[in-house]
């Protein structure tokens, strides 16, 4: 299974931050996965923001449940993240990472992509 996220790496204060990750290999309407979103800011550590399932539930980090969205185009095998009304303290290297619900672990990651958000 491969990941690659995708999107702006700058974005201005209050604007929505949006990515994209395009899977290979697998179905997101795999039952043995979900499709989940990370963040790490500089300094920091690793902070999970939420995940959608294969039948496209979706569950939120609490901090983040009012700004948060993750959505799934599943022709084209993605899933999104957006994240409303972003601030400087949402900087931060995003990847998205699989769920295998037979191991119980995030078993593929993609390689990371800096989004920087700043006037």
């Amino acid at each position: 299974v491969q990941l690659q996220e995708a999107g702006p790496g700058l974005v201005k204060p209050s604007q929505t931050l949006s990515l994209t990750c395009t899977v290979s290999n697998a179905t997101i309407t795999n039952t043995d996965y979900y499709w989940s979103w990370f963040r790490q800011p500089p300094g920091k550590g690793l902070e999970w923001m939420g995940v959608i399932g294969y039948e496209g539930r979706n569950y939120y980090s609490p901090s983040l449940k009012s700004r948060i969205s993750i959505s799934r185009d599943t022709p084209n095998n993605q899933f999104f993240l957006q994240l409303n009304s972003a601030t400087p303290e949402d900087t931060a290297v995003y990847y998205c990472a699989s769920v295998s619900l037979v191991r119980g672990a995030y078993d593929y990651w993609g390689q990371g992509i800096q989004v920087t958000v700043s006037s």
